[in-house]
């Protein structure tokens, strides 16, 4: 298994927001984490990439416990793009796409011919070339997911954790991202694991979903089986019409928008 939960729980002081999570996902999966607000799924990604210290269970990567392992033997096997945040200090846009390359480069020499190569390609990759050159302070919520999700494609890590990296993006921007992952996970053997709030968008392009509700998994498997229409009035108190409605319109934007890049 690229990733292993085991009987994970986890708390913001004592307010238990994680308990008993067990997921496996092996290696060339694409996931997606759905539920509620509240139920957890930040949480679990936050575990997963060590940034929230677990209260009870073990988490390994590629068949190792986390917590022996340090940041840079992490940042090798894992990219975060996280909700957007705040960058701390000035930086172009491709400077911070370059920093996907710190796991890898030379600590003396900065970075090398392949490392220049794979900040190019992830630009590229991406489609943010019209932004370099800008203070990436400066940019668009929007317009900076992009840039720190081109920033994980260049840290070229084999599993790719991504916490709502549609939410401040247009609906064909949307489909666009949720193409580009379907692309990287088929194409390149990229594992996926994304938190969605859209559960048109996780329907349509992953074919497993983990479902959290109160900080434990309700479900786990094929979209159709994980949303079923008990399931959605259930766990999150509306009609199943309108998560049908919003997969159809992830469909035919993507169709109208054709191929990932």
């Amino acid at each position: 298994m690229i990733l292993e939960l085991a009987g994970v729980s986890a708390a913001y002081r004592d307010r238990t927001v994680l308990r008993g999570i067990d997921l496996a996902i092996e290696p060339g999966e694409r996931v997606a984490i759905v539920g509620p607000n509240g139920a957890g799924k930040s949480s679990l990604l936050r575990v997963v990439a060590g940034t929230l210290r677990r209260s009870a269970g073990r988490v390994l990567l590629g068949g190792d416990p986390v917590e022996r392992l340090d940041r840079l033997a992490i940042a090798r096997r894992l990219a975060v793009v996280p909700q957007v945040a705040a960058l701390p200090f000035a930086a172009r846009v491709e400077e911070v796409v370059g920093l996907g390359r710190l796991p890898h480069e030379d600590p003396f020499r900065g970075h090398r011919p392949a490392d220049r190569a794979a900040i190019a390609a992830a630009i590229d990759r991406v489609g943010v070339g019209g932004l370099l050159g800008r203070d990436a302070r400066e940019l668009s919520l929007g317009e900076r997911q992009l840039v720190l999700l081109a920033l994980a494609v260049a840290q070229a890590a084999p599993l790719l954790l991504l916490d709502e990296p549609t939410v401040h993006l247009d609906l064909r921007h949307q489909v666009e991202t949720m193409e580009l992952l379907a692309d990287l996970n088929r194409a390149e053997g990229t594992t996926i694991l994304a938190v969605l709030h859209d559960l048109g968008l996780a329907a349509h392009f992953f074919p497993r979903l983990v479902l959290l509700a109160d900080g434990g998994v309700v479900a786990d498997g094929p979209p159709a089986e994980v949303l079923s229409d008990d399931r959605v009035r259930e766990v999150f108190g509306v009609d199943p019409v309108f998560v049908r409605r919003a997969d159809s319109a992830a469909s035919t934007v993507a169709e109208v928008a054709g191929p990932a890049r």
